[in-house]
């Protein structure tokens, strides 16, 4: 027996009325038939089953798959698509006017990759909030923590200043009800976090001053509890000694690296994690914890996170203390320090001024290569610096922890080993077969180097980057109507691919990035593309 079970309704409610979601995650729920579901690859992306929802309760399946799978005329797909309700993507989500340019297409894209949580399923992987919200598109139809940043950008002028609130609202609501931002609002996500980004969403709402009833001071307690998340445990290591995501460094300074809370296969990506591991010879649950800590870096996969960059097997995140994520809980605690001072607790902001004062004294040790001229991560296990320049070296210019010195020398490196056709490089690995490698860029890396540069005043420079991944981004929009998750930054006229998904048009992050590029930009000949149409960018 099945039946259609009914959806909760989170319209128009306050935040004391949102109910956590179970939290079981498809694995956990499904057992065993999810693991066949998985490894049998019912659907060709694995990331499908597990936003499937039930028709039934999920007690009722496991136990109907159980009484019926010896049987010999049982069939697992039938099963599957009698008893669970598949998440259709519309194929008419992004029709391009051709009358638009690229701006006004971006600003006509934020309604079609907004969500309005009236409706959650119940038993199924979404986390429910309370407000509306923005997905990156394609295949990812839920709110991403990373991303969220920077799709955020482009609401600015866009007259969605309430859709900047509502999920600046989202993220402070996940702080509080698990404990942390979680990868994304899917049970699946629930045991990694992605870059600690809400510091930069908390400092772009009160920049914008946006109308509501809150200010940027009043998202300090989720701050701090973001803060504790990152740093459970730090202060009970010994020197050499890592618990999650704290690392204790031999000197005895406290860094962080990126983790995850599971030691098994991420559920969205089941059979790919299986078949990276079983092809590795350390340990596959060394190995599944790497995948899921690279996964929570935002930078899935990246020959940054390998020990021999063409082989996935040989990945080990959790080694590695990471620039950016340094970077980022500096900005963290610089923040609570700041709002500490307006909320008058000068105790607070002096613990906090004196936490980001010896991580950056740290990231300076442990991460500046002065020969080199840039920003390493480090290995901290084997207690040596790695060698592979990447995009990463240009953080600390973005949160303004770099001296002027170091500031020009990361210019002079960006500008002869990264810079692109079409903007920053990634890494200077080509052809990995890993999506965070060259040729590909990502609108993220190239919006924190940007603003980095223009930081400590490498105008020439970030203009060039901008100028460049305009012209990139643009150009696929004249041929195909449409702005993907990344580019190939050389004027071939190929899609970027790598990764283990097919590329993703929408997009969340290139929206927000390109969007923001055009406004300070008015005069590049990007703001005059339209689907189909042609210009040239030779200038």
């Amino acid at each position: 027996m099945k039946f259609d079970l009914p959806l909760k309704d989170s319209s128009n409610v306050k935040l004391d009325h949102i109910l956590p979601a179970d939290t079981l995650t498809p694995a956990d729920r499904y057992q065993e038939l999810f693991v066949e579901v998985q490894m049998k690859s019912i659907f060709e992306d694995s990331k499908t089953f597990v936003d499937c929802a039930p028709r039934s309760h999920p007690e009722q399946i496991l136990e109907a798959y159980r009484s019926s799978c010896g049987n010999a005329d049982f069939d697992l797909k039938t099963f599957v698509m009698e008893n669970f309700i598949v998440a259709e993507i519309p194929s008419s989500a992004f029709v391009s006017d051709a009358n638009r340019p690229l701006a006004a297409h971006i600003e006509s894209l934020w309604e079609v990759l907004t969500r309005h949580p009236q409706e959650h399923p119940y038993f199924s992987s979404i986390l429910p909030l309370p407000f509306d919200y923005i997905v990156p598109g394609g295949r990812f139809s839920e709110l991403y923590y990373w991303d969220s940043y920077f799709a955020l950008l482009g609401l600015n002028g866009a007259n969605r200043s309430h859709l900047l609130s509502s999920m600046v609202d989202n993220f402070a609501y996940l702080v509080d009800t698990y404990g942390h931002i979680p990868n994304g609002n899917r049970t699946y996500y629930l045991s990694r976090s992605q870059p600690p980004v809400f510091s930069l969403m908390v400092e772009l709402f009160g920049t914008l001053n946006v109308k509501g009833d809150k200010d940027a001071v009043d998202y300090l307690p989720q701050l701090r509890k973001e803060y504790a998340y990152w740093m459970e445990g730090g202060d009970e290591l010994r020197n050499g000694e890592a618990h999650r995501r704290c690392v204790r460094m031999e000197n005895g300074d406290l860094l962080n690296r990126y983790w995850d809370d599971r030691d098994t296969p991420r559920e969205e990506s089941y059979r790919e994690d299986y078949a990276t591991a079983h092809r590795s010879s350390r340990p596959v649950h060394d190995v599944y914890r790497d995948l899921r800590a690279g996964a929570e870096s935002g930078w899935d996969f990246s020959s940054r996170w390998q020990l021999d960059p063409y082989d996935l097997a040989t990945i080990c995140t959790t080694n590695i203390v990471a620039v950016d994520l340094n970077c980022l809980l500096f900005k963290l605690e610089q923040q609570i320090a700041s709002l500490a001072l307006i909320k008058e607790d000068e105790a607070l902001a002096s613990e906090f001024n004196q936490r980001a004062a010896s991580r950056q004294k740290a990231m300076d040790y442990y991460f500046w290569n002065d020969d080199e001229g840039a920003f390493y991560d480090f290995h901290w296990r084997d207690n040596i610096q790695r060698t592979n320049l990447t995009a990463a070296t240009l953080t600390p210019l973005f949160v303004k922890s770099a001296s002027k010195e170091q500031a020009a020398h990361v210019a002079e490196v960006t500008s002869q080993r990264l810079l692109a056709a079409g903007g920053l490089s990634t890494t200077e690995i080509n052809e990995t077969q890993e999506q965070w490698d060259r040729p590909n860029g990502w609108a993220p890396l190239q919006w924190m180097a940007i603003n980095g540069l223009r930081n400590y005043a490498h105008y020439e420079l970030a203009d060039e980057i901008a100028n460049r991944w305009l012209s990139i981004v643009s150009e696929l929009y004249q041929r195909d109507s449409k702005l993907v998750e990344k580019y190939i930054l050389r004027p071939t006229g190929e899609h970027a691919c790598g990764g283990e998904y097919p590329l993703q048009d929408g997009f969340g992050w290139t929206n927000g990035v390109t969007y923001q590029l055009l406004k300070e930009n008015p005069e590049h000949l990007a703001n005059l593309s339209r689907a189909g149409k042609r210009h040239s960018f030779n200038q």
